[in-house]
């Protein structure tokens, strides 16, 4: 077959124009072309008045050599567009030897553990996955309990439960990692594979939203199950047992459960997530090398969704094709803080997202159909280490720095898991709100107003005081009065990383394999998933080679 890219159509052409636009491409006459599928789609705003639709294309013609070989020799301006179609085909790395004496285990269900204890099961490994939190049911129901009645289960929440964080998120499904070997194919086409839209395999930012991604998790977790893995549920670690030969040389044998149990293995993932505060503080106490890393805090900002439509589209606002606006915004501030758009959630919600009690937390959610009234984004600073000396020390001292913060905004919004929030108006005058304007906040348990000038650090607070007017010269009406901030988001990444070298493994611990989030190796569904991908072709060589 044979790529296309860069075909440009009309938001509204016809049924049979992207065939002549092929037909055109390519130089062939219409019978010739016997068929072709689309590879991705994606869209040019820049001219909200005459948005066009641009395609990639595979394409079935007998007169496929022929073509190749004219226009490598000719390429121009067509042929610099046209390529064999590369094959995304996922090829496994090793098979499970007839005689495993250990399974390997996979701490951890979010994307990152789900996608490394898939893989493992599909080359016959046989993992055993342990999660701390429930099965994705029936941690719906305690999220609802923080959400609806302000009861917080510490073990089961947005951040910890099967599916991890990203099951009550936006799903989406886009990233910028490169992914040579097309491991990001195969994340989609899993979560096809498991209900998914097809369409998330060629639109350009494809995305499933929380009440489909239920579904999709628990089949997946039925696949790896026929293929002879084990998913424990309600299963924290606790403890991992460590040993070390007379060569100073570190060898991981295992761990230990809340419950006691001790489970013997060889190797392990560990796919926590970005906010298993105890796993990482029982890692850095058992000698396991962990430094702290830049992360980001800030606000969750709502406009009405229709204003951001109508900026990024214009007249074609509402358009089917293009759905719910999104934006991505940057602002350096005159402080040295980089001030930028984090998690935008089209037609979404801002969601209560603490595992701590005493603590808010907020992130952002959205459905498939993206048709709630707000938009919501992360407003967000990047700080670095060096910012958490007044904290505490040491690599976790960035988690020193989260907890403080959300333990203000829990006091700030009143002590009952309702987050404090202002108007963007009020916020850049430098004064308290004292009742809402046309943005009403989706956030529940519910917002109290007042002043967000002692929720962050002051050098936040002022970087985002400056980079709001500065988003209203890219977005009319971002500096809305009447939009809102709600406070506080502090989980955009991991503060610490495991580091690991180039075969997956820990810097200091054999046996041992960080990956995803909370290991600082990924952002989002798409990328975890990846490096669950890439960690399990890492043990399966480890087991192979060693056995």
């Amino acid at each position: 077959m044979l790529r296309i890219t860069e075909l440009k159509l009309p938001l509204d052409h016809d049924d049979d124009a992207l065939a002549t636009a092929i037909v055109a491409r390519l130089g062939i006459a219409a019978d010739e072309l016997t068929g072709y599928t689309v590879a991705k789609r994606s869209y040019d705003a820049r001219k909200r008045g005459a948005i066009v639709l641009i395609y990639s294309v595979d394409v079935d013609t007998p007169r496929e050599p022929e073509l190749l070989a004219r226009l490598q020799q000719d390429p121009g301006t067509a042929g610099s567009k046209v390529i064999p179609t590369p094959d995304t085909t996922y090829k496994f790395v090793a098979k499970a030897p007839p005689q495993l004496p250990l399974r390997p285990l996979v701490i951890g269900m979010g994307p990152c553990g789900l996608f490394a204890g898939l893989v493992l099961a599909q080359m016959g490994f046989r993992p055993i996955i342990l999660e701390r939190g429930k099965a994705v049911r029936e941690r719906t129901v305690d999220t609802f309990g923080l959400w609806r009645k302000k009861v917080l289960d510490p073990e089961s929440n947005v951040q910890f439960g099967e599916g991890g964080a990203g099951t009550f998120s936006d799903g989406k499904l886009y990233s910028q990692i490169s992914d040579k070997l097309h491991h990001g194919r195969k994340v989609l086409s899993e979560f096809v594979a498991a209900g998914a839209p097809e369409e998330i395999l060629y639109v350009s930012k494809p995305h499933i939203g929380t009440f489909r991604l239920v579904s999709m998790v628990e089949r997946m977790r039925a696949t790896i199950e026929s293929l002879g893995g084990e998913i424990r549920f309600s299963s924290r670690v606790d403890d991992v047992l460590v040993e070390v030969d007379a060569a100073g040389v570190r060898q991981l044998r295992g761990v230990t459960l809340a419950s006691g149990e001790q489970l013997r293995a060889d190797h392990v993932v560990l796919a926590l997530g970005h906010s298993a505060r105890d796993t990482f503080a029982m890692l850095h106490a058992r000698g396991v090398f962990v430094e702290a890393k830049p992360f980001s805090v800030g606000f969750r900002i709502e406009h009405p969704q229709s204003l951001i439509d109508q900026a990024r589209f214009g007249p074609q606002a509402g358009h089917e094709l293009l759905g719910a606006a999104d934006y991505k915004l940057v602002h350096h501030a005159s402080n040295g803080r980089s001030v930028y758009s984090f998690c935008m959630c089209p037609g979404g919600t801002v969601v209560a997202a603490a595992s701590e009690p005493g603590r808010v937390v907020t992130n952002g959610m959205s459905q498939y159909s993206r048709n709630e009234r707000n938009a919501n984004a992360g407003i967000v600073v990047g700080i670095t280490p060096e910012d958490y000396a007044p904290y505490g020390e040491g690599p976790l001292a960035g988690i020193a720095l989260q907890r403080h913060w959300e333990s203000q905004a829990f006091a700030l919004g009143g002590g009952d898991y309702c987050a404090p929030g202002q108007r963007v108006g009020d916020f850049i005058r430098n004064r308290p709100s004292t009742e809402f304007g046309a943005v009403l906040p989706s956030y529940t348990p519910g917002v109290t107003l007042g002043s967000l000038d002692e929720a962050l650090p002051r050098y936040a607070i002022d970087a985002i005081r400056e980079a709001l007017p500065a988003f209203e010269k890219q977005i009319r009406g971002f500096a809305m009065d009447d939009a809102l901030l709600t406070g506080v988001e502090t989980r955009t990444s991991s503060p610490v990383r495991i580091t690991r070298g180039e075969d997956g493994q820990s810097r200091n611990t054999r046996g041992l394999f960080p990956a995803g989030e909370g290991a600082g190796y990924a952002g989002g569904i798409l990328s975890a998933g990846v490096d669950g991908i890439k960690i399990a072709e890492a043990v399966a060589r480890s087991i192979v080679n060693s056995g």
